[in-house]
């Protein structure tokens, strides 16, 4: 059974930083895209950032330059390093993988609350 395990979320300061982590587990298939979405409340889910396999990024406008995907292949898990982070941030980030074979598997969510 597939299982994406997300973890880091939390409440932070304007300014200030959170790691995300997503680790997979169960998926028999090679994984091709590792990304993460957001969906804040009474919004529509968005792409924020997402990687392949071969390292290449695609960031949403308004995260560029705050924020690093990254992922480790060997271990199935794909990170966000999210800095100088905004109360427009706020939201529930969910982790998306999608393998070879075109199945997708989504995360349960984690909260990431920006405020003072």
């Amino acid at each position: 059974q597939v299982q994406l395990v997300e973890s880091g979320g939390g409440l932070v300061q304007p300014g200030g930083s959170l790691r995300l982590s997503c680790a997979a587990s169960g998926i028999r298939f090679t994984i091709s895209v590792m990304g993460w979405y957001r969906q804040a409340p009474g919004k529509q889910r968005e792409l924020v950032a997402a990687i392949t396999r071969a390292g290449e990024t695609n960031y949403q406008d308004s995260v560029k330059g705050r924020f690093t995907i990254s992922r480790d292949n060997g271990k199935n898990t794909v990170y966000l390093q999210m800095n100088s982070l905004k109360p427009e941030d706020t939201a529930v980030y969910f982790c998306r993988i999608d393998v070879v074979v075109g199945n997708v598997y989504w995360g349960q969510g984690t909260q990431v609350t920006v405020s003072s």
